[in-house]
Order: C-alpha cells, then structure tokens, then sequence
C-alpha cells in the first residue's frame, strides 16, 4: 500500500470503523439501561399494586388471599414462613424468587389473631420497631428489591425482572410480593438496534472510503504536477521552468511555491557556478599566457628572460589558485573552528608583518576583544581589507579594533576615493572590480572582498563597507565577541 490515497482511505475509515463502534456500544448500553429501568419500574408498579390489594383486602379468615388482575405477568406472594399464598392467573412456572412453588396454599389462622392483644403489644414496643416497617393493612415503605429470573405464564416462557414489596394484612401477617416485568422488550429492542447497526455498518464505509479516496485524489491532484514538473525539469536540465502553483493558498499551494523558490535559488547558484567557473578561466589564462610567453622567449633568447616578471606571474597565479580553493571550501559549507583568539593581538601581530606596504597602517585596538573562529580565515580577511585600502589609499590607513555590546567591531579605513553607494554592495561579488581598482591593480582577480563576506558569514558575523571620516572607504567587520 504505496498509495497516499490509498493509506488515507484505510486511516479514515478505520478511525470511522472504530468511532461507530464505541458510539453503537454507548447506544446500545444507554438503551439497555433505560429499557431495563423501565421493566423494573412497571414491575414495581405491579408489585405495589398487588400488595396494597393483599393489604387491604386480604381475607384470613378464608385462609386465601385476593390479588387484582395483572395483564399476564407473572405474580407470587409468599408469607414470611415461605409459604406460596397467592400467585397470579395462569402462573405455571416460576424462579428466581426465592420459591418455585405456584400452587397457592391457605393461610393458617392466627398470626395475631386480630383480637387486638397483638395491638397493644406492638404499641408497647413500638420505639424498637423499624420505622419502615409495615402496620397491619399497609404496604412497606422500603424501596423494593429485584431479582431476574424466568416464568412460564400460559405457555409462554420468558424472562423476567421481579420487584420485591413487603406488605401486612389486616390480621398482621407479613407477606411478600413478587411482581414481575418482562425483559423481551429490552432483549428485542437492544437486538433490532444492534442488527440494524451491524448492516448498516459497511455501507457507511464503503461511503467513507470511498468519498475520502475522491477527495485525498483530488488534493493530490496538484501534487501529481508538481511531481511531473520536477521529473521533466531533471530529465531537460532547464532549472528556468517553475511547477504550477494552484490558487488554493494551502499546503499543497506553499509546498509549490517553495519548490519554486527552491527551484529559482539552485538556478542562481548554477548560474553563479558558471560564471564563477568561466571567470576563474579567464582569470587563470591571462597569468598563465604570461608566464608562458615569458619562458618561451627565455628558451629562445636566454638573454631576454624576464625572470623577475616570471616570479611575479607565478606568485599572482599562486593567490589566484589560493583564493579559488579557499572559495571552493566555503561553498562546500566548511565550517571555521571554534577557537578562541584574541582580535586585538591578532591585529597588531598581522599589520606589523606588513612591512612592505606603500602607505603604513595606523593601528587602534582596545585590549581584551576576544572571538571564537578561525584564525587563518581571520587573518585571510584582514590581509584582504588591508589589500584593498592599500590599493586605494592616497596617505593613510587607519586600522581599529573596539568592542560595541556582544560584538567585536574591526574597521579599516583608507583616504581614498572612497565606493560609490551603488556600488557597495557589488563589490562584494566575485570577480569584481571597478574601473578605478582595475587601473591600479593589474594583478587583482576580484576575489579578496568576496571571500572576506563570505569568511565573516561562515563566523557569524557581518562585512560591510562605507564612507570614513577622511573621505575613503571604511569597511566594518563584526563578529560576536566571547
């Protein structure tokens, strides 16, 4: 079951199967429930019926007792020496009462013998009686008792559920009733629903499964294209084409529009891998053109050889060769390490090495400014920016280190000409230079700020660049300081 459609017909309707379920046995148990209390209450009006009757109309004196008609349900009453005394027309059978016996048999005279005597000895003991229990002539006021069991009442069997009532007669004699309701209504009823229940179960899910298929197939519909999008883009390599998008605005809506992004963003990096790879080409001939004319004309005309321009050649197509491996490694995603430096050491470590440069640096660092990175990337990124302002400065370079909140701030700064704001953000760009720093710099490739960007990212910081105080180019540097 590979299918999406297929596994969310089958979830939904099982869940549906299951919720059916519970509910059907929460119907069915609520419906026994009431049915039941309902024969218990007819039993009961029965049995209460019956023992006022007995009560009030009980004849000791015949020895037999006369109980009112009870429309077919079954009736016994029993003394309290369980003795049958009475029973309903047509009982033949019965149990569950405590007695099967359903022939009635006469009432021994006596009891209190009614003379009175017995009156007077119940009023003497009258603050030890149960005040639930019945005078002479009344029914009991207790709540009645009930018990299941069977009866066979003109033939017909059954099931039934017996209220128990205590009453006295008039003679004083307790006698109790049993008065019983049948449990067929409540035994049909629950099995007619819980028939109707199980046939009508399959057809409600083959409706679910089927209306859930229609619909997960229509959801995925636009799913489909983008997946047969996506295939015809790998299989043309044409990452300009873009997948539908359907004007739903949900899930399936978002997913195609990030696919899109996804799609326009790895054309941008083709794009700007081509470039990248023909720049680098152009970069790596012009150096490697040269040193060759230079050694040809030297094998042929030893006298001729340019051996200081041929070092000079060699040494450009060396930092070419660096910057590209090192631009290589960050887009691989290498990550810098992690280790603790001192900024402000590692600034007047590198700019007092710099003992060849055309205009000296003037350094400014506030002590303790520590970060967590790389230290040869770092050291990368100030030899670049140093690089840069010594190809554009006209008398000074200004170097500072300084801490602003949780960031070291590096800045480095040149009285040159200073970046035109349109072009702040271009020259960060691999393989770029501006008119200006080309005329200047015949053997500059437009690598060094790209990779100092780049650098600063990878540590969590950022690299910008604008106007110093003296009219140059001020370039920023900040990293999260420890």
């Amino acid at each position: 079951m590979r299918s999406v459609r297929a596994k969310a017909a089958l979830g939904a309707t099982a869940v549906v199967a299951v919720a059916l379920v519970l509910a059907g046995a929460a119907v069915l148990l609520v419906l026994r429930a009431y049915l039941s209390d309902q024969a218990e209450l007819q039993a009961e009006v029965t049995a209460r019926e019956v023992a006022a009757q007995v009560a009030r109309e009980g004849d000791t004196a015949s020895g037999t007792l006369t109980i009112p008609s009870t429309d077919d349900r079954p009736v016994q009453v029993v003394d309290e020496d369980g003795r049958v005394v009475a029973v309903s027309d047509e009982l033949e059978q019965i149990s569950g009462t405590g007695t099967t016996g359903v022939k009635p048999q006469p009432l021994p005279p006596g009891g209190d013998d009614g003379d009175g005597d017995g009156d007077q000895d119940g009023q003497d003991g009258q603050d030890e009686q149960d005040v639930d229990e019945p005078e002479r002539g009344e029914v009991s006021g207790k709540e009645p008792r009930f018990v299941k069991g069977t009866a066979t009442v003109d033939g017909d069997f059954a099931e039934y559920v017996f209220a128990v009532v205590e009453a006295t007669t008039g003679a004083g004699r307790t006698v109790t009733v049993y008065a019983g309701a049948p449990l067929s209504v409540e035994k049909d009823a629950v099995g007619s629903v819980r028939e109707a229940m199980l046939i009508g179960l399959p057809p409600v899910l083959v409706v679910v499964a089927s209306v859930t298929w229609l619909v997960t197939r229509r959801a995925l519909k636009p799913v489909e294209g983008i997946r047969a999008e996506m295939a015809a883009i790998t299989a043309s390599e044409d990452l300009s084409r873009r997948v539908p998008e359907p004007a739903t605005g949900d899930e399936v809506a978002r997913l195609a529009h990030t696919t899109n992004e996804t799609l326009a963003a790895l054309e941008a990096s083709v794009e700007r891998q081509r470039r990248f790879v023909a720049d680098a080409s152009h970069e790596l001939r012009s150096p490697i053109a040269s040193l060759r004319t230079q050694l040809e004309v030297g094998e042929a005309h030893p006298e001729l050889l340019d051996v200081p321009g041929a070092v000079a050649d060699t040494v450009r197509l060396q930092q070419l060769a660096a910057d590209l491996l090192l631009l290589a490694r960050l887009d691989a995603g290498e990550q810098p390490g992690r280790a603790r430096l001192d900024l402000s050491a590692l600034v007047r470590e590198e700019v007092s090495q710099r003992t060849g440069d055309r205009v000296p640096a003037a350094v400014d660092v506030t002590d303790g400014v520590e970060v967590a990175g790389s230290h040869g990337q770092l050291v990368r990124v100030l030899g670049n920016l140093l690089d840069n302002a010594q190809r554009h400065a006209l008398a000074s370079v200004e170097v500072s280190v300084r801490r602003e909140g949780g960031s070291a701030v590096l800045s480095v700064a040149d009285d040159g000409t200073g970046v035109p704001d349109a072009e702040r953000e271009r020259i960060f760009e691999r393989f770029v230079r501006l008119d200006d720093a080309r005329s200047r710099d015949e053997g500059g490739a437009g690598l060094g700020l790209a990779i100092a960007r780049d650098v600063a990212r990878r540590h969590g910081g950022t690299l910008t660049v604008g106007r110093s105080a003296a009219g140059g180019a001020r370039f920023v540097l900040r990293l999260p300081a420890l």
